[in-house]
């Protein structure tokens, strides 16, 4: 009878150059080696055209991109059992016509 190997101990923390960002606009990039996700940020001066000014790339093994998906997909589910469905916005947005205050 094996066993059962023990799980190390993980200890987290910060790196003196750690930092946090917004994106509200990601790009996946994907060869052979390697999954690049580009976080960036999205804005618009009207319904003609976006502008999306990247700011952090990350590199994730194959392997960390699934583990990944894997964890974002059971807390969008969570949080939707919490909050409601989430709708993914449209693709054109219906811009309001006059002042903005």
């Amino acid at each position: 009878m094996n066993p059962t190997p023990q799980q190390p101990q993980i200890n987290v923390s910060q790196s003196p150059d750690f930092r946090e960002s917004y994106a509200n606009s990601v790009q996946v990039r994907v060869s052979v080696w390697d999954f690049q996700l580009v976080f960036g940020l999205a804005s618009s001066e009207g319904p003609e055209q976006v502008t999306i000014k990247n700011r952090d790339a990350i590199y994730l093994s194959p392997q960390q991109a699934k583990a990944l998906w894997n964890v974002l997909g059971q807390n969008l589910a969570q949080y939707e059992q919490a909050f409601g469905p989430l709708a993914l916005e449209p693709q054109s947005h219906p811009f309001p016509q006059g002042p903005v205050h």
